[in-house]
């Protein structure tokens, strides 16, 4: 599992982390009933905090994503193709509302944004 974090980013780093463990997992990089690198090996390699990685896996245990046995480590959950499904479309659903937020930052109307879609659906 290759990880990349932005100290630069506005995304807090627990959230960086999540996101491209969650994109490993829907991928299928990351197997089912694999486990992941426990917390302190993980933020020794990464070099931030053994808090901010249980904070990650914590979240993505809420999210069903891995599940954590304690004395053994933290594994992927066993695939649940309805969990994934909503996962990628919330990942969509995020990235459309960021993109309007900026949109709407820069005085954009609805229709200009409506606009703006139609184009890059043409485009297709």
């Amino acid at each position: 599992m290759r990880i990349i974090l932005n100290n630069a980013s506005m995304v807090p780093i627990y959230e960086q982390l999540m996101d491209q463990i969650k994109n490993e997992i829907l991928s299928g990089g990351l197997a089912e009933n694999e486990v992941l690198p426990s917390v302190r090996a993980l933020s020794a390699e990464l070099r931030i905090s053994a808090l901010t990685v249980k904070k990650a896996y914590d979240r993505l245990e809420e999210e069903g994503f891995v599940i954590t046995v304690h004395g053994k480590g933290t594994y992927v959950a066993a695939a649940d193709r309805q969990l994934a499904l909503e996962a990628r479309r919330k990942t969509v659903e995020d990235a459309f509302a960021a993109a309007v937020q900026k949109a709407r930052a820069v005085g954009f109307t609805r229709e200009e944004i409506l606009a703006v879609l139609e184009i890059i659906l043409e485009d297709d």
